[in-house]
């Protein structure tokens, strides 16, 4: 039996990428702008470590939001999770759930496949790649 919505995958896939692209880019906005009660209450500068993964978080997902630079961006920020997780989560225990790390695993797999998959039709990519 055929599954009823695979005909609306690649929209799917692009809603998906636009909502999984905005909670990730909340992160963002709490370390870069020191949104949401900020890290410690307020912002951290890109001097370091975290502020640097404030700026991917904060335009990489702004860009994956839009479906521009789609499968770089989403390759960057899967190696940008696999550091985080291993230099911050992994330390605290082997277990995601108990370690804190579970979102970090998530987003990694999920930029891994998105950066194989593309961003879906309703992306900058595609309108840009239709006009060439």
């Amino acid at each position: 039996m055929r599954n009823p919505l695979e005909p609306y995958e690649p929209q799917l896939r692009s809603l998906f990428r636009i909502m999984a692209a905005f909670t990730y880019s909340l992160h963002g906005w709490q370390k870069f702008f020191g949104m949401f009660g900020g890290i410690g209450g307020r912002s951290v500068p890109p001097d370091n470590m975290l502020g640097i993964a404030g700026l991917l978080e904060t335009f990489g997902g702004a860009l994956l939001i839009l479906g521009l630079f789609t499968r770089p961006v989403a390759f960057l920020l899967s190696g940008e999770m696999a550091v985080g997780y291993f230099r911050a989560h992994a330390p605290r225990g082997f277990w995601p759930l108990l370690n804190g790390g579970e979102l970090a695993v998530f987003y990694c797999f999920m930029f891994l496949w998105l950066s194989a998959a593309g961003p879906g039709p309703w992306s900058l990519d595609h309108l840009l790649r239709r006009k060439s």
